[in-house]
């Protein structure tokens, strides 16, 4: 059993890596309200395809999701429920699923990895949920199991939520079939306005699933790489749009910007987010590396130059607030952009952690005259939303600047 990091316990050792031939297919179980249907997003992405091969009957009960860039399809089914009744709809649908796919021809719906999902936030993890989950596998015996920890917001909590996992499988006839406990955060959880939990240990997952998928069902190694990468890409984008409204929100202050230090917190926050979405934050040498983002684009810095930009647009009248506001949310854009541009060629093994000259140089490019139109462009579109919410009106003027980036 193996420890990485409080992120994912190998319970099991990884079979040999193939080429696939086949996709696999991933059933997903859990209570109602655990988080499913995030966690799914999370992983498959936008352009899923909802299918029913193979659900006669059961359509109400199971989806069945996948897209051409996802090496496994996803099955979903209806939440396990307080009300036994409700429970035994959710067995049923899983079991006739299991019936149909073990028949002759059915082989492309037969079920190669389980994902059980449990809820980080609650205190414990009830023997009812456990044996429903093990009614509805009962058919498949040797199924690799994997238990996602989701809404696992505090990493205080997660040694706590793993050792509960634990004590849940102990001695059940499930356990034997546990490979993987994993952690996760499938989305940007937004505390308050200017407070938030980044998504952290879906790519965990993804690695955890391949390793669990029979030989041929793997996927290559080139494939994997890039599939993992669009999904941190999405994720990341998630967490500097919430960045972006934090930034509009503690920057609409009457002082200016440039002599304020509201978005120090925020952007260290933003940038450790974002560090620990790569995998950044693990590796040596990543404090220096991660300085030299933030010296760059040091809010106190580039807003001087931004308000100045600005000030100098002919005819140009806004609120001082208001200027604020979009240089901070500009300045948390343009960071977070630039982090991940970073992030992406070391994660991808393009550039060393250890080489600073170039993501300085990068950053500068950041923040140079194609920051300074952005945010130009900005303040005399926000001049359209008279009468508006102008919080609002600024968070999205901004990410339509700085976010639609296509890479």
């Amino acid at each position: 059993m193996t420890y990485d990091n409080g992120h994912v316990i190998d319970v099991q050792p990884a079979p040999a890596t193939q080429q696939p031939v086949h996709k696999g297919n991933v059933l997903v179980l859990g209570n109602s309200g655990v988080g499913k249907s995030t966690l799914i997003n999370a992983v498959i992405g936008d352009d899923i395809a909802k299918t029913s091969f193979g659900t006669r009957g059961t359509t109400e009960e199971l989806a069945i999701y996948g897209s051409p860039s996802v090496p496994f399809r996803v099955i979903d089914s209806i939440g396990f429920e307080p009300s036994p009744i409700k429970s035994l709809r959710a067995i049923h649908a899983v079991r006739k699923w299991s019936r149909l796919s073990a028949q002759e021809g059915n082989e492309n719906s037969r079920i190669n990895v389980i994902w059980f999902c449990v809820d980080g936030t609650a205190a414990k993890l009830f023997p009812e949920t456990i044996r429903n989950f093990s009614k509805s596998i009962a058919m498949w015996k040797s199924v690799p199991i994997i238990a996602v920890i989701t809404k696992s917001y505090s990493q205080a909590d997660r040694a706590r939520n793993i050792e509960m996992v634990r004590q849940a499988f102990r001695g059940q006839r499930v356990e034997r079939n546990l490979r993987a406990i994993v952690p996760v955060v499938a989305q940007t959880f937004v505390i308050n306005e200017t407070a938030f939990a980044p998504p952290e240990g879906i790519t965990d997952l993804i690695d955890a699933t391949m390793r669990a998928m029979p030989e041929g069902m793997q996927g290559g190694a080139h494939d994997l790489m890039q599939f993992k990468l669009t999904r941190k890409r999405v994720l990341a984008q998630g967490l500097i749009g919430a960045s972006v409204a934090a930034g509009a929100t503690v920057g609409a202050v009457p002082i200016p910007i440039a002599d304020s230090l509201v978005l120090s917190p925020l952007e260290l926050a933003e940038l450790n987010g974002l560090a620990r979405l790569y995998g950044i934050d693990k590796r040596e040498d990543s404090k220096q590396f991660l300085d030299s983002i933030v010296q760059v684009g040091t809010a106190s810095v580039v807003a001087h130059s931004a308000i100045s930009a600005i000030k100098a647009i002919p005819g140009i009248n806004i609120a001082a607030s208001v200027l604020n506001a979009i240089v901070a949310a500009s300045i948390i854009a343009a960071l977070g952009e630039g982090a991940v541009l970073a992030f992406e060629q070391v994660y991808t093994g393009q550039r060393s952690i250890r080489d600073i000259g170039w993501v300085q140089h990068l950053m500068a490019e950041q923040f140079g005259e194609g920051f300074l139109g952005k945010v130009s462009g900005i303040a005399q579109a926000s001049q359209d939303g008279s009468g508006k919410d102008m919080r609002q009106v600024i968070i999205e003027l901004v990410k339509a600047a700085f976010l639609n980036r296509k890479r």
